[in-house]
């Protein structure tokens, strides 16, 4: 079973998945997050650690998140990914001169191995959906933008459930609705 939950920021994404998680037994949590010296970013990352339960076992995986599923599906009865929007930045980044186009094949890629790789397990993956505001001015930020749309698509065509998350309400796109 993969779930992919979408919206924008704040919309309560990450929380739904959470509790959609705590349903499936052991959890793993999967962090894209890299710790860096943004003050902001950090005490992001300090938040979603601290809403989560202490006997969730995390692992930090900016980039190989394909491996990352695969070693946790052993064991786990769901892993949780936040967030897909988080891992393109990190693909983007440190594949900058590769260009737009390998790049979306690399996450394509990753990502059909993720949903493969989830067997027993229920997948979660939380991603942004950055295409609802207005055109960015640079290149590079259209460019993430337009990435991100497309890993949004392929991932919500290989999802079972996909729900879009307003105003910390979920929206049902796929699938049948759950209790959470």
């Amino acid at each position: 079973m993969v779930t992919l939950i979408l919206g924008g920021a704040r919309s309560g994404k990450s929380r739904l998945a959470q509790r959609l998680a705590e349903r499936d037994g052991r959890v793993t949590f999967i962090a894209t997050a890299e710790r860096n010296e943004d003050r902001e970013m950090m005490a992001r990352i300090e938040h979603h650690r601290a809403s989560r339960p202490e006997k969730w076992r995390t692992v930090e995986e900016p980039l190989d998140l394909a491996a990352a599923v695969e070693s946790a599906s052993k064991d786990s009865g769901a892993i949780l990914v936040d967030c897909l929007t988080v891992w393109l930045g990190n693909l983007f980044w440190r594949h900058r001169d590769s260009g737009e186009a390998a790049i979306g094949e690399c996450a394509r890629k990753q990502l059909e191995r993720i949903v493969e790789a989830g067997g027993q397990a229920h997948v979660i993956l939380v991603s942004n959906e950055t295409g609802c505001g207005i055109v960015p001015e640079a290149a590079v930020a259209r460019a993430f933008r337009d990435a991100q749309g497309l890993l949004n698509q392929w991932a919500a065509q290989a999802a079972d459930r996909v729900v879009l998350t307003v105003a910390g309400l979920p929206l049902y796109l796929k699938g049948q609705p759950v209790e959470a």
